[in-house]
């Protein structure tokens, strides 16, 4: 899908969507209790839909009705068949659930995510009894039980090998260890994992590098459970913020939350914009703009909008410790990039990121979406900078975490339009 954006201000108000982040892993939990859980979520993207479908296949019933989905388990099966589609969360999550469960699994995915590492979570699953039929080619076959005992994952490629380790090796009968190899990055995103677990009775002892996990834990269902609102693509709309005379109002944003993502309203503030919290609701409006140096090795998924705004400071903006982007939907750092050049902007990248000058006159064009939401989303916001038209493709992706980010786009004072469905 191809759309195009005319610049226009953005500013209003909004609620926040469900967070993606906390729903993949509500929903595994719920899928690893006794009783039935009702969970309320106002969004169904199609991360969280491939692991509803995931954990279907593996015989949990999962019902959506409205803005609620009910997880009701059941005994799982000895065999199955599961697509992850192109969501990292969920292959990363439940490589470790389905070999605790002892399930004979072939798991399937597509985009880039037969291209994203496995590697090390997959190295020390098979020192603990797990056998990887295809290696790393896809579609994986996986078969064994998990063993219990002590791990060691470098924490700077992926929080997610270690949240699906946290989900699975309380269902072990012996207890375990898992020792993060300094340096350990995006670990707001574990505590995410340790929130969410704590609410279904499972309890993680957290030191410095180190998770110690008892064993025969059991999963309690609280019943009913709210799906946070979400940081990652609040962000989008509190940077558009920054960028208007009127602002922008997010609601239904928990300042307290886990959510790493929060940062942005640090980031924002450092940059010069007006940030006025109350409540649940965040305020963010334009002021002076300057450029900051962002070290985004906790906050990786913020960086495609904030390069945006960085585009409007005077002044350079060095983004830091974003390698990992290369290894997302597309090589955000290269895509990130491109989409600021293609539109006239001006930035170097670096390896490990890149360093923004601000000020450049941003005269609009054609951005490559590269199938990654993040980038569509972002490309969208830049347009409200720019003197002409941005014509973003593949912008269908921003159906992976906010399918409905156009139309709460529009109605926020944006102007985009689908020139064509291909």
């Amino acid at each position: 899908m191809t759309v195009k954006c005319t610049p226009s201000e953005i500013s209003g108000t909004i609620r926040a969507i469900s967070s993606k982040s906390d729903a993949h892993r509500i929903l595994i939990c719920a899928a690893l209790s006794k009783k039935a859980t009702k969970i309320y979520c106002n969004v169904m993207s199609k991360d969280i839909a491939a692991t509803c479908s995931c954990l279907k296949s593996m015989g949990a019933d999962v019902s959506v009705n409205g803005d609620f989905i009910t997880v009701t388990p059941k005994e799982f099966n000895k065999k199955t068949e599961i697509d992850c589609n192109e969501s990292g969360s969920t292959l990363r999550f439940l490589m470790p659930v389905v070999s605790a469960l002892e399930i004979d699994t072939t798991i399937k995915g597509s985009g880039r995510l037969p291209q994203r590492p496995i590697s090390p979570l997959k190295e020390e699953m098979e020192k603990k009894g797990v056998t990887f039929h295809s290696g790393n080619v896809f579609p994986l076959h996986l078969t064994g039980k998990l063993q219990s005992g002590e791990y060691e994952i470098k924490g700077n490629i992926s929080s997610q090998f270690i949240t699906g380790l946290l989900f699975a090796l309380p269902l072990l009968e012996g207890d375990s260890k898992i020792n993060l190899i300094p340096p350990v990055e995006s670990k707001s995103y574990l505590q995410i994992t340790i929130s969410v677990l704590r609410k279904f009775g499972i309890e993680i002892e957290e030191q410095e590098n180190t998770y110690i996990i008892k064993g025969n834990q059991k999963y309690l269902s609280p019943e009913e459970i709210s799906v946070e609102g979400d940081w990652s693509n609040a962000s989008f709309f509190l940077c558009a913020g920054a960028l208007s005379e009127n602002g922008v109002t997010v609601t239904d944003l928990q300042v307290n939350s886990p959510q790493g993502d929060k940062k942005i309203l640090e980031v924002l503030s450092s940059m010069g914009a007006d940030v006025k919290i109350s409540g649940n609701e965040i305020t963010v409006k334009k002021n002076k703009l300057n450029g900051i140096t962002v070290d985004a090795s906790d906050i990786p998924d913020a960086v495609p909008v904030i390069s945006v705004v960085a585009s409007a400071c005077s002044g350079d903006t060095k983004i830091i410790n974003a390698q990992r982007l290369r290894i997302k939907e597309s090589d955000r750092i290269k895509s990130v990039v491109e989409m600021l050049t293609s539109v006239g902007g001006n930035v170097t990248e670096t390896d490990d990121g890149m360093i923004i000058h601000g000020g450049a006159t941003l005269k609009g064009g054609v951005v490559n979406g590269y199938n990654d939401h993040r980038v569509v989303m972002s490309a969208s916001i830049l347009s409200s900078l720019c003197n002409e038209d941005v014509v973003i493709t593949d912008s269908n992706a921003v159906e992976k975490s906010y399918p409905d980010f156009f139309s709460d786009f529009n109605k926020m004072g944006g102007n985009s339009d689908v020139l064509n469905d291909r």
